[in-house]
Protein backbone atom coordinates (compact mmCIF):
# COMPACT_ATOMS: atom_id res chain seq x y z
CA UNK A 1 0.00 0.00 0.00
CA UNK A 2 1.62 3.42 -1.21
CA UNK A 3 0.49 6.30 1.34
CA UNK A 4 1.82 9.81 0.05
CA UNK A 5 0.89 13.45 0.94
CA UNK A 6 -0.12 14.51 -3.02
CA UNK A 7 -2.87 13.66 -5.05
CA UNK A 8 -1.55 13.97 -8.02
CA UNK A 9 -1.91 10.34 -9.12
CA UNK A 10 -4.51 9.48 -6.67
CA UNK A 11 -7.30 9.43 -9.65
CA UNK A 12 -5.34 7.02 -11.93
CA UNK A 13 -5.28 4.50 -9.22
CA UNK A 14 -1.19 4.76 -8.64
CA UNK A 15 -1.21 6.15 -5.23
CA UNK A 16 -3.70 3.90 -2.93
CA UNK A 17 -3.87 6.46 0.07
CA UNK A 18 -2.93 10.49 0.36
CA UNK A 19 -2.49 13.08 3.18
CA UNK A 20 -3.38 15.60 1.86
CA UNK A 21 -3.98 19.38 2.97
CA UNK A 22 -7.11 21.31 0.77
CA UNK A 23 -5.91 21.49 -2.48
CA UNK A 24 -7.93 18.80 -3.48
CA UNK A 25 -11.65 21.17 -2.17
CA UNK A 26 -9.93 23.97 -4.25
CA UNK A 27 -9.06 21.88 -7.06
CA UNK A 28 -12.56 19.93 -7.34
CA UNK A 29 -15.26 22.01 -5.66
CA UNK A 30 -14.11 25.50 -4.64
CA UNK A 31 -17.88 26.73 -5.01
CA UNK A 32 -18.22 24.88 -1.47
CA UNK A 33 -14.66 25.51 0.55
CA UNK A 34 -15.84 28.05 3.29
CA UNK A 35 -12.50 26.32 4.92
CA UNK A 36 -9.81 28.37 3.36
CA UNK A 37 -11.57 31.51 3.85
CA UNK A 38 -9.85 33.46 7.10
CA UNK A 39 -11.68 33.68 10.13
CA UNK A 40 -15.07 32.03 9.55
CA UNK A 41 -14.42 28.56 11.59
CA UNK A 42 -12.49 29.66 14.96
CA UNK A 43 -12.45 25.81 16.26
CA UNK A 44 -11.94 22.31 15.18
CA UNK A 45 -15.85 21.54 16.13
CA UNK A 46 -16.88 24.14 13.62
CA UNK A 47 -14.50 22.79 10.57
CA UNK A 48 -16.30 19.74 11.73
CA UNK A 49 -19.65 20.51 11.98
CA UNK A 50 -19.40 22.50 8.47
CA UNK A 51 -17.66 18.88 6.99
CA UNK A 52 -20.71 17.62 8.14
CA UNK A 53 -23.12 20.31 6.77
CA UNK A 54 -25.07 19.74 3.77
CA UNK A 55 -22.55 21.86 1.77
CA UNK A 56 -19.45 19.71 3.00
CA UNK A 57 -21.40 16.79 1.91
CA UNK A 58 -21.77 18.08 -1.33
CA UNK A 59 -18.11 19.15 -1.11
CA UNK A 60 -16.92 15.90 -0.72
CA UNK A 61 -19.78 14.12 -3.32
CA UNK A 62 -18.26 16.25 -5.99
CA UNK A 63 -14.86 16.02 -4.95
CA UNK A 64 -14.76 12.26 -5.61
CA UNK A 65 -17.13 12.19 -8.35
CA UNK A 66 -14.35 14.52 -10.27
CA UNK A 67 -11.16 13.60 -8.32
CA UNK A 68 -11.75 9.84 -8.10
CA UNK A 69 -10.82 10.24 -4.69
CA UNK A 70 -12.92 8.35 -1.66
CA UNK A 71 -12.90 11.21 1.47
CA UNK A 72 -12.29 9.94 5.26
CA UNK A 73 -12.41 12.72 7.10
CA UNK A 74 -9.79 15.24 8.75
CA UNK A 75 -6.89 15.22 10.59
CA UNK A 76 -6.65 18.38 12.98
CA UNK A 77 -3.02 20.35 12.76
CA UNK A 78 -1.84 23.57 14.05
CA UNK A 79 -3.76 26.58 13.23
CA UNK A 80 -2.82 29.56 10.76
CA UNK A 81 -1.23 32.59 12.62
CA UNK A 82 0.97 35.87 11.87
CA UNK A 83 4.40 36.50 12.50
CA UNK A 84 5.39 40.01 12.80
CA UNK A 85 8.44 43.03 13.15
CA UNK A 86 5.73 44.84 15.96
CA UNK A 87 2.77 44.26 18.56
CA UNK A 88 -0.20 43.75 16.94
CA UNK A 89 -3.15 43.31 19.05
CA UNK A 90 -6.31 44.77 16.69
CA UNK A 91 -6.91 45.62 13.30
CA UNK A 92 -5.97 49.37 13.42
CA UNK A 93 -2.19 47.54 13.71
CA UNK A 94 -2.26 46.61 10.34
CA UNK A 95 -2.91 49.81 8.48
CA UNK A 96 0.31 49.75 6.66
CA UNK A 97 1.76 46.69 7.48
CA UNK A 98 3.42 44.87 4.88
CA UNK A 99 2.03 41.14 4.94
CA UNK A 100 3.54 38.37 2.61
CA UNK A 101 0.92 35.74 1.45
CA UNK A 102 0.50 33.26 -1.05
CA UNK A 103 -1.34 33.89 -3.82
CA UNK A 104 -4.58 32.18 -2.85
CA UNK A 105 -7.28 35.25 -3.87
CA UNK A 106 -9.78 34.61 -1.09
CA UNK A 107 -6.67 35.38 1.26
CA UNK A 108 -5.62 38.59 -0.13
CA UNK A 109 -9.18 39.74 -0.43
CA UNK A 110 -9.88 39.34 3.31
CA UNK A 111 -6.27 40.66 4.71
CA UNK A 112 -6.88 43.71 2.77
CA UNK A 113 -10.22 44.28 3.74
CA UNK A 114 -8.78 44.37 7.51
CA UNK A 115 -5.86 46.53 6.55
CA UNK A 116 -2.72 44.79 5.50
CA UNK A 117 -0.63 45.71 2.71
CA UNK A 118 -0.93 42.21 0.58
CA UNK A 119 3.23 41.34 -0.80
CA UNK A 120 3.60 38.31 -2.92
CA UNK A 121 6.61 37.06 -2.39
CA UNK A 122 8.00 33.61 -2.92
CA UNK A 123 7.76 30.76 -0.04
CA UNK A 124 11.76 30.03 -0.13
CA UNK A 125 12.57 34.18 -0.13
CA UNK A 126 10.50 34.26 2.98
CA UNK A 127 14.02 35.25 5.38
CA UNK A 128 14.73 37.37 2.98
CA UNK A 129 12.25 39.26 2.66
CA UNK A 130 11.60 39.97 6.33
CA UNK A 131 15.37 40.53 6.45
CA UNK A 132 15.13 43.15 4.14
CA UNK A 133 12.19 44.65 5.13
CA UNK A 134 10.89 43.91 2.53
CA UNK A 135 7.40 42.64 4.55
CA UNK A 136 6.73 43.57 7.83
CA UNK A 137 5.30 39.87 8.05
CA UNK A 138 3.39 36.83 7.20
CA UNK A 139 0.86 34.18 8.43
CA UNK A 140 1.34 30.30 8.50
CA UNK A 141 0.92 27.64 10.85
CA UNK A 142 3.75 27.48 13.64
CA UNK A 143 6.30 25.49 12.23
CA UNK A 144 7.24 28.16 9.43
CA UNK A 145 8.50 30.34 11.75
CA UNK A 146 10.22 27.25 13.83
CA UNK A 147 11.58 25.27 11.16
CA UNK A 148 12.81 29.38 9.30
CA UNK A 149 14.40 30.50 12.23
CA UNK A 150 12.30 33.35 11.74
CA UNK A 151 13.47 34.63 15.41
CA UNK A 152 16.03 36.23 14.02
CA UNK A 153 13.92 38.55 11.83
CA UNK A 154 10.82 38.78 13.76
CA UNK A 155 9.79 39.47 17.14
CA UNK A 156 6.38 38.68 17.88
CA UNK A 157 3.81 35.87 17.38
CA UNK A 158 0.28 36.95 16.93
CA UNK A 159 -2.24 34.16 18.03
CA UNK A 160 -5.15 35.09 15.46
CA UNK A 161 -5.47 31.54 14.47
CA UNK A 162 -7.51 32.43 11.31
CA UNK A 163 -7.72 29.62 9.81
CA UNK A 164 -8.01 26.26 11.00
CA UNK A 165 -6.82 24.08 8.00
CA UNK A 166 -6.59 20.28 8.08
CA UNK A 167 -4.88 17.17 6.73
CA UNK A 168 -7.59 15.18 4.61
CA UNK A 169 -7.61 11.52 4.58
CA UNK A 170 -8.29 10.46 1.12
CA UNK A 171 -7.95 7.37 -1.57
CA UNK A 172 -8.15 6.33 -4.67
CA UNK A 173 -11.50 5.89 -5.54
CA UNK A 174 -10.78 3.37 -8.12
CA UNK A 175 -8.85 1.11 -5.99
CA UNK A 176 -11.03 1.36 -3.47
CA UNK A 177 -13.78 0.23 -5.09
CA UNK A 178 -12.06 -3.04 -5.72
CA UNK A 179 -11.74 -4.13 -2.44
CA UNK A 180 -13.83 -6.72 -0.40
CA UNK A 181 -16.25 -5.47 1.91
CA UNK A 182 -14.08 -7.27 5.16
CA UNK A 183 -10.78 -4.80 3.78
CA UNK A 184 -12.89 -1.71 3.53
CA UNK A 185 -13.95 -1.84 7.08
CA UNK A 186 -10.15 -2.70 8.28
CA UNK A 187 -8.69 0.06 6.53
CA UNK A 188 -10.71 2.63 7.10
CA UNK A 189 -10.95 1.52 11.29
CA UNK A 190 -6.85 2.20 11.11
CA UNK A 191 -7.67 5.32 9.08
CA UNK A 192 -10.08 6.65 11.89
CA UNK A 193 -7.38 5.29 14.51
CA UNK A 194 -4.52 6.93 12.79
CA UNK A 195 -6.71 10.40 12.34
CA UNK A 196 -7.33 10.33 16.16
CA UNK A 197 -3.43 10.08 16.40
CA UNK A 198 -2.49 12.26 14.14
CA UNK A 199 -4.72 15.21 15.97
CA UNK A 200 -3.14 14.86 19.32
CA UNK A 201 0.40 14.60 17.92
CA UNK A 202 0.08 17.72 15.72
CA UNK A 203 -1.58 19.59 19.10
CA UNK A 204 1.80 18.45 20.77
CA UNK A 205 3.85 19.61 17.83
CA UNK A 206 2.11 23.08 17.43
CA UNK A 207 2.31 23.42 21.75
CA UNK A 208 6.39 22.15 21.39
CA UNK A 209 6.69 25.02 18.46
CA UNK A 210 5.24 27.88 20.58
CA UNK A 211 7.67 26.99 23.57
CA UNK A 212 9.95 27.24 21.40
CA UNK A 213 9.21 30.02 19.30
CA UNK A 214 9.16 31.88 22.81
CA UNK A 215 12.55 30.48 24.34
CA UNK A 216 14.06 32.29 21.01
CA UNK A 217 12.84 35.27 22.60
CA UNK A 218 9.66 36.14 20.83
CA UNK A 219 7.03 37.58 22.35
CA UNK A 220 3.62 35.93 22.13
CA UNK A 221 0.59 37.80 21.69
CA UNK A 222 -3.08 37.06 22.15
CA UNK A 223 -4.72 39.75 19.92
CA UNK A 224 -8.67 40.56 20.00
CA UNK A 225 -9.24 37.52 17.32
CA UNK A 226 -13.12 39.09 17.55
CA UNK A 227 -11.80 42.53 16.31
CA UNK A 228 -9.64 40.89 13.14
CA UNK A 229 -13.31 39.18 12.36
CA UNK A 230 -15.60 41.66 12.51
CA UNK A 231 -13.03 43.82 10.21
CA UNK A 232 -13.12 41.21 7.54
CA UNK A 233 -16.51 40.21 7.84
CA UNK A 234 -17.34 42.50 4.85
CA UNK A 235 -15.05 40.53 2.48
CA UNK A 236 -16.29 37.16 3.93
CA UNK A 237 -19.45 37.88 3.32
CA UNK A 238 -19.07 38.57 -0.42
CA UNK A 239 -16.69 35.75 -0.94
CA UNK A 240 -19.12 33.56 0.48
CA UNK A 241 -21.99 35.01 -1.24
CA UNK A 242 -20.55 34.05 -4.09
CA UNK A 243 -20.39 30.08 -3.34
CA UNK A 244 -23.02 27.67 -3.88
CA UNK A 245 -26.65 28.44 -2.35
CA UNK A 246 -26.64 27.20 1.18
CA UNK A 247 -22.62 27.93 1.85
CA UNK A 248 -23.12 31.10 3.96
CA UNK A 249 -25.70 29.65 5.95
CA UNK A 250 -24.13 26.15 6.36
CA UNK A 251 -20.34 28.24 7.44
CA UNK A 252 -21.67 31.16 9.70
CA UNK A 253 -24.92 29.78 10.85
CA UNK A 254 -27.00 31.51 13.35
CA UNK A 255 -23.61 34.16 13.39
CA UNK A 256 -24.60 35.40 10.21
Amino acid sequence: MVIRKSLSKCHSGQTQLSITGGNWRQQYAPEYDAITVPFVFATWDEVDAFMESPSGQTLVEIAEEKGGIKYFGTQHRGPRHMTANKAIHSPEDLQGFRMRLPSLPVWLQVWEEIGATVVNVPAPEIYLAMQTRQVDGHENSLSSPYTRRLWEVQDHIILTSHVQFPWNWVASKRWWDGLDGEDQALIAEAIDVARQHGNEVELELDEYYLEQLEANGMTIIEPDVEAFREAARPAIERILAEMADGVMDDALGSDD
